[in-house]
């Protein structure tokens, strides 16, 4: 089953910084793109909204402020993880970026150390599905870093939707998700699929599962959840 990597949108305008940053991020097993610009960047988010941005202050076209605006301005992307990662160290220059939504701020020159321990610490906070550390329900245990989902220690076959939808699931326990919500948090908005083939893909999970399928709750008129009650 391919790897289901967390992707973080660099958007930076001098080449060394983003060198570094790709290779920081790629050794941490994150898939790394990078833009130069405010336009690019949006163009960008528009076509597939990633995991997380991490944003420069100045940039060529536009200040990335007003990137940060516009993702916090729109319904869909308005808790899209953040982070500025920029030269302006001056205590007004974190507040504002803070005060204009940022979700984190790392001054230039920075540790790779660091920047990936605020990656981790923020895709805990905002994002649990993209975490990396194992997950569990009942008899289920989930392995981000190996994508492979073990009943009772056992290693056991599932596909790559059902494991995406598992990974949700587990993220967001005793929660109930519609089947648009489905879509748009497993597959993305960038996706064109039917709201029944999540129908198709809960019925696959639940298969795969075996005796533990229980966890996967049906809420009728609504949607799923996963629950161990």
């Amino acid at each position: 089953m391919a790897a289901d990597k967390t992707t973080i949108l660099v958007v930076e305008d001098e080449p060394a910084i983003v060198e570094l940053v790709s290779f920081t991020l790629k050794e941490a097993g994150w898939n790394c793109l990078s833009v130069s610009t405010v336009a690019d960047a949006w163009e960008f988010i528009q076509r597939r909204t990633p995991q997380m941005v991490l944003l420069d202050w100045m940039l060529p076209d536009q200040s990335g402020l007003r990137l940060l605006s516009r993702i916090r301005g729109d319904r869909q992307l308005n808790e899209l993880p953040v982070i500025m990662l920029t030269a302006k160290s001056m205590e007004e220059d974190k507040i504002a970026g803070l005060d204009n939504g940022a979700d984190d701020y790392i001054t230039k020159p920075f540790s790779p150390r660091e920047l990936t321990a605020r990656i981790k610490a923020l895709l805990r906070r905002k994002a649990p599905e993209h975490a990396q550390s194992l997950m569990t329900a009942g008899v289920v245990t989930l392995d981000p870093v190996s994508c492979s989902v073990m009943l009772h220690g056992q290693k056991i076959e599932i596909g790559h939707a059902e494991y995406k939808l598992l990974k949700f699931f587990l993220a967001h326990p005793e929660r109930v998700f519609s089947r648009s919500q489905l879509l748009d948090k497993v597959w993305g908005d960038h996706v064109v699929i039917e709201e029944r083939t999540v129908d198709v893909h809960v019925l696959r999970l639940r298969k795969a599962l075996k005796e533990a399928e229980s966890l996967i709750k049906t809420v009728r008129s609504v949607g799923y959840m996963l629950s161990e009650k």
